[in-house]
C-alpha cells in the first residue's frame, strides 16, 4: 500500500562491471499501484500525481496486472527526445488545464522494476528474477506503457552511455543483480554525463542563512551576441560563500539598469529570451532577487547535459575561475552536441544482452 519510498542510487565516475544496465530516465520517478479498477501514481516522495496524468490512468489499467506494483518514471516524448519542461507544466492546479495538456502533449510510462504481483511482495526477491517476472507481467504491455531496455552486456551499456543522450536521456545506472528492493537506499549506481563550459558570471543570490553568496548566476552568448541565463553554480562552503561577495563586489552593480537581464521582472520578457526566474507557480513565494553583476569573469563549470540545448538541466558543479577568456568567447558553440539518436529506439524492441527471458 502506499506509500512506498523508492529505491535510489548514488554516483559514481565509471560504470561498474557484472550488473544490470537500464538507461538513466529524465522524467518524474513514479510508484504505480493497481488494485483492480483502482489506480494510484505517487512521486519519489510520496506525493500523489494521479491527477496530473488522467491518460495514463487509462494506460495502466489496460496494460499492467490487475494487482501490482511498479516502479518506473514517468516521461513525455516530444519531436523525437524527452521533454522535461513539457512534464513540469502538468503539474497545474487547474483540471481544465491538466485535460488539455493531457491530449496535447501525453505522457508515457517507463517500468522498471516490479515490487508486488497478486498477494506476492518481491521487495525481497533479488534483481535478476524481480526483472524475468517484469518482463512476463508487462509481455503484453502497448505504448505509452514501456517496459525499460536493460542489459547484462557492459559494452551495451557503454553504448548507450554515448548514443541515449541525443533522446534526452542522462547517463546509465547500474543495479547489482542480486539487488534486493530497499526503499530510500542508495544501493543502485548512477552515472551520469558530466563536460565543462566557460561561463560569463553575471550575478548572484543571496544565501538564506544571511549576506554571503548563495549561487552565482550564469550565461552563454547565443548567435546574435546576446547573454542568455543558463543556470546557476551553488555547491561552495560557507568559508567560500563569504569570500566571493568580497572578491565580487569590485564588478556589482547600483541597480540591474544597462544589465544585459535587466527585464528579468518583466514576464513578457521571459517569452523571447532566458533571464533570471521571476516569481511564478512553481518558485512561489521563494525570494528571487539578484544581485546583478558587471558580466565580465568567466568561470569553467561542469555540467551534465543541456534541457532543450538552452540551459543547463541541473545545477553546475564549480571548477575555477578562468581569467585566460573573454565574456565573448563564452557562447553556445562551445557546447558538445549529443549524438542524435532516435527516442522509439530506446523504447523499442529489447537489446542484445537483456537479462530477461
Amino acid at each position: 500500500m502506499p506509500p512506498v519510498k523508492p529505491m535510489l542510487a548514488k554516483s559514481v565516475a565509471k560504470i561498474p562491471p557484472d550488473m544490470q544496465y537500464e538507461a538513466k530516465w529524465d522524467g518524474f520517478r513514479a510508484i504505480v499501484f493497481r488494485d483492480g479498477d483502482e489506480i494510484e501514481v505517487t512521486s519519489r516522495t510520496g506525493k500523489p500525481l494521479t491527477r496530473y496524468f488522467p491518460e495514463l490512468v487509462e494506460s495502466l489499467r489496460a496494460n499492467v496486472p490487475a494487482r501490482c506494483v511498479l516502479d518506473g518514471e514517468v516521461v513525455i516524448a516530444r519531436d523525437g527526445r524527452l521533454d522535461f519542461d513539457a512534464l513540469t507544466e502538468r503539474i497545474h492546479p487547474a483540471a481544465s488545464r491538466v485535460q488539455l495538456l493531457a491530449e496535447q502533449t501525453p505522457a508515457s510510462y517507463v517500468a522498471f522494476d516490479l515490487l508486488a504481483l497478486a498477494d506476492e511482495s518481491l521487495v525481497d526477491t533479488p534483481l535478476a528474477d524481480r526483472r524475468a517476472k517484469l518482463v512476463m507481467a508487462l509481455a503484453g504491455a502497448q505504448a505509452p506503457v514501456h517496459i525499460a531496455p536493460a542489459t547484462t552486456d557492459e559494452e551495451v551499456a557503454r553504448q548507450w552511455f554515448e548514443q541515449y543522450e541525443g533522446a534526452g536521456l542522462d547517463g546509465v545506472i547500474a543495479k547489482p543483480l542480486d539487488l534486493l528492493y530497499r526503499q530510500n537506499e542508495r544501493l543502485m549506481y548512477k552515472i551520469k554525463h558530466e563536460r565543462t563550459a566557460d561561463v560569463v558570471v553575471a550575478g548572484y543570490r543571496l544565501h538564506k542563512s544571511g549576506p554571503v553568496v548563495g549561487s552565482l548566476l550564469l550565461g552563454l552568448h547565443d548567435g546574435q551576441g546576446v547573454l542568455q541565463h543558463v543556470g546557476v553554480v551553488a555547491a561552495f562552503p560557507m568559508k567560500r560563500r563569504a569570500e566571493l561577495v568580497v572578491e565580487l563586489e569590485p564588478l556589482r552593480m547600483e541597480s540591474v539598469a544597462g544589465h544585459p537581464w535587466a527585464d528579468w521582472a518583466d514576464e513578457s520578457a521571459h517569452e523571447s529570451a532566458r533571464l533570471p526566474g521571476s516569481v511564478n507557480r512553481w518558485s512561489g513565494k521563494k525570494d528571487l532577487t539578484w544581485v546583478p553583476l558587471r558580466p565580465e569573469r568567466v568561470a569553467e563549470v561542469a555540467y551534465d547535459h543541456m534541457e532543450n540545448g538552452a540551459r543547463f538541466r541541473h545545477t553546475a558543479q564549480w571548477r575555477r575561475w578562468r581569467p585566460d577568456r573573454t565574456p565573448e568567447s563564452c557562447t553556445y558553440e562551445q557546447l558538445e552536441e549529443p549524438v542524435s539518436y532516435d527516442l522509439s529506439q530506446v523504447l523499442g524492441p529489447r537489446q542484445a544482452g537483456d537479462t530477461s527471458p
